[in-house]
């Protein structure tokens, strides 16, 4: 067995070393709120849609700066990002949508986050039928009832484990928090490499050979569309992961996937295990933007307890960004992400423009 090298960088971070850090942090300049009232302006008054906003109609020159660091950092520093203070309590939800994908068109270009052609989801608890909108097998998994799609468990008020999202970089407006809980969980999928190779490379050699997924819920109502890619990936020394344990367990419920073998899941055991040991909580309060590089995190989260009386009913807005300088990807990943060369459009569930 050939011994891979450490993966050394900023990216390559510990969650108890992220929770003091102030890295990925950023405050909102206290100017550049009468820049986005002037671009909300314009917006309504040529009578747009929030999905109709781009960048060149939604102008911030005096946040050019910051949309270039954010995209440093999100690339080649830790891979996560928190922009702070965007006053939520001043606009109603339909004006933050204007708004957030404004700023969001000038972080990337939004792509679409399902077959339904959806360019920015709510993420709330939506209820007890769920499963049946948005995939559900019933056969049970372990027991426990019907199998849901991650795509499902994203729009409940459960717990998410660790995952990535089929995007360069996924971005979550805090809008409203629950009564209680729906804390993010944050782990850099490159630390958790280098652990393994540390304690057992034989184990992380497995997470670089392919694993079979299921397209069920974003892109298709039945699980028995699969399609085999490996967990990491390297190209050009740059790290990239893919990984839901979701779409791996609906695909094994297929007659015709092989089944995982007991290395196979001894690794992802470990996997999830290495990826709890070094995460950390990160809080979102409302006016907050998350940014996380879907190629060197995982990102979960604690479940939560609405409280509708009360206004504390969690709302987070979300958005998936092709971003301009991507990396490029590693040969055959051009299955889930459409195209691999660094900075060109790709991800999401289909590869269109806006406006196309």
């Amino acid at each position: 067995m050939t011994t891979r090298p450490k993966i050394t960088g900023t990216c390559a971070w510990l969650g108890s070393e992220m929770a003091r850090s102030r890295r990925w942090q950023r405050d909102l300049p206290a100017e550049a709120v009468g820049a986005i009232d002037a671009a909300l302006y314009e917006v309504q008054r040529r009578g747009l849609a929030w999905r109709e906003v781009t960048r060149e109609s939604f102008p911030l020159p005096g946040l050019k700066a910051l949309f270039a660091d954010i995209q440093d950092e999100l690339e080649n520093g830790s891979g996560m990002m928190k922009l702070r203070g965007l006053p939520v309590a001043r606009y109603s939800d339909a004006e933050l949508r204007q708004i957030y994908f404004g700023i969001a068109s000038h972080v990337g270009t939004p792509v679409f986050q399902n077959r339904r052609g959806e360019l920015m989801r709510d993420i709330r608890d939506e209820g007890g039928d769920l499963g049946k909108r948005y995939g559900q097998i019933d056969k049970p998994v372990g027991g426990e009832g019907p199998f849901l799609s991650s795509y499902a468990r994203t729009l409940s008020n459960g717990r998410l484990r660790m995952h990535t999202d089929r995007t360069d970089v996924v971005g979550l407006l805090c809008v409203r928090q629950a009564k209680a809980g729906g804390v993010s969980k944050i782990c850099s999928s490159v630390a958790i490499h280098n652990a393994m190779l540390e304690r057992r490379p034989d184990l992380l050699e497995l997470l670089f050979q392919p694993y079979y997924r299921s397209r069920l819920g974003e892109e298709s109502d039945t699980a028995e569309t699969v399609y085999a890619l490996p967990i990491f990936g390297l190209r050009d020394g740059r790290f990239t992961s893919h990984y839901s344990l979701t779409y791996i367990e609906a695909a094994q419920l297929v007659t015709d996937v092989p089944k995982l073998t007991a290395a196979q899941r001894e690794a992802i055991d470990m996997l999830m295990a290495v990826a709890e040991e070094l995460s950390f909580e990160m809080t979102l309060a409302p006016g907050d933007i998350q940014f996380l590089n879907s190629h060197v995190t995982y990102h979960g989260r604690t479940p939560f307890e609405d409280d509708r009386a009360s206004g504390q009913d969690r709302l987070l807005m979300r958005v998936w960004l092709s971003m301009p300088n991507s990396r490029a990807l590693p040969e055959g990943q051009e299955v889930l992400w459409g195209r691999i060369e660094p900075g060109v459009l790709r991800g999401g569930i289909q590869q269109i423009t806006l406006g196309a």
